[in-house]
């Protein structure tokens, strides 16, 4: 599969303690039918070729050489399948007997990987019969082939180069130190788990914590399958709680007692990879022996990813998510304009208001900031300035807004301003270019200055995420403030927040957010036509929503255009074909080289979210960087598309 992606399943096929041969055909089945749908790597319960169960059986020579032929004839029938497999089984070496699992890649078994910690505590008796894995290198003959047994064994893909595979048993998860830290700092980028979990009231939650923290912790995939149907019920009973999960985040789950055959997921190696080398924290330097196996790459090319890609990757797609979450953000917001104010001195700021998203917002934020401080809202000076291209709906709305939090409003026209200044310079007023565009933010901005200076204020800035990654902003002009409260808040988030705050309070001020949440993006320097707006942002730079969608891709997980175009593609089916997705594609990444040199001196402003542009913070960039080898991968997909 292209950009990294690799397919797993994990499965808990029904089988019947001791009868080596039946369990053989289910596990064979249900092998057929995870690589039918596509999986690459395929995860079977602990010790489920003889079952978990079968106690003291474990002794003899007879469960453990059927369990040996059962495994010889299994992988022989399954060659064919373009799969790496994980199946439990027990192995007898050196007078020990080691729980394993056994490994197998297209009818050769790569290793026997072992379980380190063995339970003898409550329902557990492992230790009565098994041996933990061994301390020293060992080799053994099994299935009539000598492979490596151990818990440091690290399964590498050599047509995959980023599929290196680890392997836990059950327990191991469950200690102090798992043997998967060890095997992920030596490379491995997917952890599998043979697991026979018995269920217990409050275990799956615990189980699924486990899981996602485990994948989080070691930055890596994680497959658990756990042992189900057929094992026996004398003293407990088993769900089949299969889960995938990916750097803490579930992926897919088989909850307790489900009858679905199995569970597949499309696991992003590539992006685990990315994210170590982003955390300097993370060490590497673990100690395993590799063994190499091959996926042809013919079938891995074929496969279309089959996972969802949210279109709003900085928005929670719950509800109940999404509303707790612009409550944090705007907590957040006010707490840092708050402490700023605190550590000024300073009981006064002046916004400017412009009826649009992002001032309301400010706006919003201000308020709340005020109300924790314990300040007058009548501090807050909210100033109006109507110019070429205002709008009587967004003025009044912004007017209407002023007042409803109590904030002090003032109107201050700029066309005669501006006018003036276009006969200083000598700028014919009727070529509206950019001088004509610009002029007007840069008095708005000297209006604000000289109105904080007035009154002992600090201006607070307007200006989100988004317009900073296209440098949709005049340099020296909204581009600058003394505290930017929405500077790490991305278009497609002040959207929700400002929703959010409408539901919340309702009424009058409700039904003002809501007419804003209802007006076109636009800067309004351009006059109107018919008294509606002229300039829409999005007919110029391109739809927010995609150049949230690749910045969040660029700046999270460091991903090149080719992978963010064909991350677009899967989450915009149906919404933009993928001419329009390669044009807004180019202009994202032309705009965001272009204009670094205004992100270079940003205002303070407080960090949100895990995606930030701070120049002191998160991103570090030089103004004149070249965007050729970007661009040149662009013009390469639009091509192949045709």
């Amino acid at each position: 599969m292209k950009d990294g992606f690799i397919r797993c399943a994990c499965t808990s096929p029904v089988i019947r303690p001791g009868d080596c041969q039946g369990n053989r055909e289910s596990i064979g089945q249900a092998l057929r039918q995870t690589a039918q749908a596509g999986a690459s790597v395929v995860v079977f319960p602990e010790l489920c070729l003889t079952g978990y169960t079968c106690g003291d059986l474990f002794r003899g020579e007879t469960l453990l050489k059927g369990a040996e032929r059962a495994l010889e004839q299994l992988i022989r029938d399954t060659a064919e399948l373009p799969v790496l497999a994980a199946v439990g089984v027990p192995v007898a070496a050196g007078g020990q007997l080691y729980n394993c699992a056994a490994v197998f890649c297209r009818g050769e078994l790569l290793g026997l990987a072992a379980k380190t910690y063995l339970p003898n505590y409550n329902e557990f008796y492992e230790a009565r019969h098994f041996s933990p894995a061994p301390d020293t290198e060992l080799e053994v003959t099994f299935c009539g082939k000598t492979v490596p047994l151990g818990n440091d064994l690290l399964f590498c893909c050599t047509t995959i180069p980023d599929c290196a595979v680890g392997v836990e048993i059950c327990e191991d998860l469950w200690t102090m130190v798992p043997p998967g830290t060890n095997l992920a700092a030596a490379g491995a980028t997917l952890l599998l788990n043979l697991s026979a979990s018995d269920e217990v009231v409050g275990k799956a939650e615990y189980r699924r914590q486990l899981v996602a923290m485990q994948s989080a912790r070691l930055l890596c995939g994680y497959v658990y399958a756990d042992a189900g149907r057929g094992e026996s019920t004398t003293d407990l009973v088993f769900s089949g709680h299969d889960l995938i999960a990916e750097n803490g985040t579930v992926l897919g789950e088989i909850p307790a007692f489900s009858t679905a055959p199995f569970l597949t997921a499309d696991v992003d190696l590539q992006r685990m990879q990315l994210e170590r080398r982003r955390t300097n924290t993370w060490k590497s330097g673990g100690k395993a022996r590799k063994i190499y196996f091959a996926l042809p790459e013919e079938a891995e090319e074929k496969k279309q990813l089959q996972r969802q890609i949210s279109p709003l990757p900085f928005v929670p797609q719950e509800k109940e998510n999404l509303a707790g979450r612009c409550r944090q953000i705007l907590t957040i917001q006010a707490q840092g304009l708050g402490t700023r104010l605190k550590h000024t001195g300073c009981k006064n700021v002046v916004i400017g208001v412009s009826g649009g998203l992002d001032s309301t917002l400010a706006l919003l934020v201000a308020a709340r900031a005020f109300a924790e401080e314990g300040l007058s809202p009548e501090g807050i000076l909210a100033v109006s300035m109507p110019g070429f291209g205002t709008t009587s709906r967004t003025k009044s709305n912004a007017q209407r807004l002023s007042e409803l939090l109590g904030a002090c409003f003032r109107e201050i026209p700029i066309g005669a301003a501006v006018e003036q200044h276009f006969r200083d310079i000598g700028h014919d007023p009727q070529v509206q270019d950019v001088t004509y565009e610009n002029a007007q933010a840069r008095e708005r901005t000297q209006i604000l200055m000289d109105l904080a200076n007035q009154t002992g204020s600090m201006v607070v800035g307007t200006g989100d995420l988004s317009e900073l990654a296209l440098g949709w902003a005049t340099y020296n002009g909204d581009h600058m403030s003394m505290y930017g409260v929405n500077s790490s808040i991305p278009k497609t988030l002040v959207r929700h927040l400002v929703r959010y705050v409408a539901q919340e309070t309702g009424g009058e001020l409700g039904n003002v957010l809501e007419d804003i949440l209802d007006t076109p993006v636009s800067p309004e320097l351009l006059p109107p036509v018919n008294g509606e707006i002229s300039q829409k942002t999005e007919d110029i730079v391109g739809p927010y929503e995609l150049h949230d969608f690749f910045l969040y891709y660029l700046l999270r997980f460091g991903f090149g255009p080719g992978k963010i175009f064909r991350l677009a593609e899967k989450a915009f089916a149906g919404q933009y074909d993928s001419q329009v997705i390669g044009k807004w594609l180019e202009t994202f990444f032309r705009r965001f080289f272009a204009q670094q040199f205004k992100r270079s001196c940003l205002p303070d402003g407080p960090k949100v979210g895990s995606v930030t542009l701070s120049p002191r913070g998160d991103w570090r960039m030089p103004s004149d960087a070249s965007a050729a080898l970007w661009m040149e991968e662009i013009r390469e997909l639009k091509q192949q598309k045709g």
